[in-house]
């Protein structure tokens, strides 16, 4: 006598629970940790994970498989170590698509264009990235036909950091009572004057006051930001050579080397001025901070497999 073994669409891979339940689970853990979603339900945290990932499984399959013309490219860095995974996301629709790679180096970046296949990859029509050697190579084998634009965040990360060397070398050189305003500042000096406490204000006013040649540097880090406002790529050029200009004679070796490294890059910088090239290069920057409250709502699991449907899924809708 045979058995007929009949599949019932409505219930969850665990046959234990219904796929409404584990679709409710799934939504409450966009907004809750997995050990809080156990303790609200009684169920073990596994169980929890286990309905979220099958939620998450079936957001990616609606989604279905991505045909992107503009494509940002990040690296993550998953745990200490260097040890670093590949994130692409589709900009004009607004999410993440591919998640993988073992490391940042032009074989892992040339995974995702094997995932993509060769007659999507060509569709490409721009690629947004950091100043990445490795990404480049990829994207230009690959994504042959496909401009590039490196990312206006990661370029103002590298003049932070310029800044923070400056703000470094003055602390050094001085001693005493005028060290004292600069011990500390950091964030002071590296975050937007619109984004400080009031406190903070008067300290950046202090500091600026107190050293004229970190009161240079900081003027000139913040005036770096209107490059990306132009709309011709002549009159961008003019603003980056009289910037460059002003470096003369004030001993700032940090900054001389990033504008060393903005003229070697200059196409992928430039390119942001042509008017199809006009994309929101934000999202990239709010992708990364919610990928940051992801890892550490993750904190302590190891299921790399749970972290890569947690950062596809992240900006899709509920189901």
């Amino acid at each position: 006598m045979k058995v007929k073994q009949e599949r019932l669409d409505w219930l969850a891979d665990n046959p234990f629970y219904t796929k409404r339940f584990a679709f409710w689970v799934g939504r409450r853990c966009r907004v809750s940790t997995i050990r809080d979603v156990a303790r609200e339900t009684h169920l073990d945290w596994k169980t929890v994970k286990a309905l979220e990932k099958q939620y998450m499984a079936e957001q990616l399959r609606r989604a279905g498989m991505p045909g992107p013309q503009v494509i940002g490219i990040d690296e993550l860095s998953i745990r200490k170590g260097h040890t670093y995974r590949i994130v692409v996301s589709d900009l004009i629709r607004a999410r993440p698509i591919w998640f993988g790679g073992t490391d940042r180096s032009e074989a892992s970046m040339g995974l995702f264009f094997e995932w993509l296949g060769p007659k999507k990859s060509g569709k490409i029509r721009l690629t947004v990235m950091d100043m990445w050697k490795p990404f480049r190579n990829a994207c230009a084998a690959h994504a042959p036909g496909a401009a590039m634009l490196y990312d206006k965040f990661h370029a103002l990360r590298h003049l932070g950091e310029a800044l923070d060397k400056v703000r470094r070398s003055e602390y050094a050189r001085l001693s005493g009572e005028d060290r004292k305003f600069i011990k500390g500042q950091r964030y002071t000096l590296l975050s937007h004057r619109a984004n400080l406490s009031l406190d903070g204000k008067k300290a950046l006013r202090m500091l600026l006051k107190a050293n004229k040649r970190l009161q240079t540097a900081y003027l000139l880090k913040e005036s770096f930001g209107q490059l990306w406002g132009y709309r011709s790529v002549a009159w961008a050029r003019k603003f980056f050579e009289n910037w460059r200009a002003s470096l003369k004679g004030q001993k700032l070796e940090p900054f001389e080397k990033f504008a060393k490294m903005i003229d070697s890059h200059w196409e992928g910088i430039a390119a942001y001025c042509l008017p199809e090239n006009k994309i929101s290069l934000g999202f990239v920057e709010g992708l990364n901070n919610k990928i940051r409250v992801i890892q550490r709502r993750a904190y302590g699991l190891r299921d790399e497999e749970y972290l890569r449907l947690k950062i596809l899924t992240c900006m899709l809708p509920e189901i």
